[in-house]
């Protein structure tokens, strides 16, 4: 069993501290801090149990403590259910000095985070993401958004949460193909940023995807790692965070088309794919790596391609993505591990090249 804390901090704009181990909702009461007496915890039912113990423990500690039970995965982030949970903080006369508690997977994280950067523009946010997405993506950097019937995560705000709690604990009733799921994000910080993380993968993806080993710590510190750094140097999107977007651009889409029942690891995973395809018939990319791209996802488990027939409807839906600027469609690409750029204003032919690559 892994035993050891780490702490990761986020500096700048977004400053904000991230917490890795076991058994830390035990630090909550330290995260809200003295000021806070009002607590809202956001949760979905497979997470009840889990908020209702976390509020029994701040009811102890002197805090008042709500539950806000909302649904699971992408169906939560909907303005219907942010609505709800403004009216339980204007009917309990919830101030600046209170707090919100994000307690779930990404999209229960990002609902929080966008609550609460609204409410009186902008109230405390802990999180304690209780998935691997959660952990080293959704509950990291102050993103904050819900989805619309026009694409995904198009209405938003930058709100840093002042503490993420990542507890290994949260995962032991995960199901395996929702740990297989988050790893997406994970290859993703190995490919754009740190190869570290795809070398532990390659030596045994087993023991590097179970929860209670070292190397799954190892890996989750890493990639949060990764985007600490990123959204310290540039919180707002302006340059260097779009490369945190790999895979994304198509995996968006995908998830739009499926009107969000894939899982956003798995719909990343065919996005990944792709952006290889595409960074090797654009640029400079080796066969080699997008093969590695291939045999690391497989091993988790993740799927490598889409129906060659939806490619003109996912094109419709990138246009729409947050990095098109003035009508270009831009894309994350690598010219090798760790060496990501964006690719601007590639011709329609070369995109659908690449998606011949990834169609079946």
């Amino acid at each position: 069993m892994v035993s050891k804390v780490t702490n990761i901090h986020v500096t700048g704009e977004a400053a904000s501290q991230i917490t890795i181990g076991r058994g830390l909702f035990s630090a909550v009461p330290e995260a809200l801090g003295e000021l806070v007496k009002k607590v809202l915890i956001i949760h979905t039912g497979s997470g009840a149990k889990q908020a209702t113990a976390l509020r029994e423990q701040l009811q102890e500690a002197g805090y008042q403590a709500l539950l806000a039970e909302v649904p699971d995965a992408e169906n939560a982030k909907r303005i219907e259910v942010a609505a709800f949970c403004w009216q339980i903080l204007g009917q309990t006369d919830f101030t600046r000095s209170d707090a919100i508690i994000g307690l779930g997977g990404g999209a229960v994280t990002d609902l929080a985070g966008f609550v609460g950067g609204c409410w009186l523009r902008g109230v405390k946010v802990v999180l304690i993401p209780t998935s691997v997405l959660g952990m080293v993506d959704a509950a990291i950097g102050g993103k904050t958004g819900i989805n619309s019937a026009e694409g995904k995560n198009l209405i938003g705000v930058f709100a840093a949460p002042s503490r993420v709690l990542c507890d290994f604990e949260t995962l032991q009733t995960l199901p395996r193909n929702e740990i297989l799921a988050g790893f997406a994000e994970v290859v993703k910080c190995g490919f754009i940023a740190e190869p570290e993380i795809l070398e532990i993968l390659e030596r045994d993806v087993a023991v590097a995807s179970n929860p209670n080993s070292a190397e799954f710590q190892r890996l989750v510190e890493l990639a949060v790692d990764v985007k600490a750094q990123v959204v310290s140097a540039d919180f707002r999107d302006s340059s260097q965070r779009e490369i945190l977007n790999y895979g994304h651009t198509l995996g968006h889409a995908i998830e739009h088309s499926e009107r969000y029942q894939w899982r956003h690891g798995v719909a990343v995973a065919i996005g990944m794919v792709y952006a290889a395809e595409l960074g090797r018939l654009a640029g400079n990319l080796s066969e080699r790596v997008v093969d590695r791209h291939r045999s690391i996802l497989e091993s988790l488990e993740l799927p490598l391609s889409y129906s060659a027939a939806r490619w003109e409807g996912l094109l419709s839906i990138m246009q729409r993505d947050k990095k098109t600027r003035a009508g270009m469609l831009r894309f994350v690409v690598l010219d090798d591990i760790a060496k990501p750029r964006i690719l601007a204003g590639a011709d329609h032919t070369l995109l659908r090249f690449a998606y011949d690559e990834i169609s079946r």
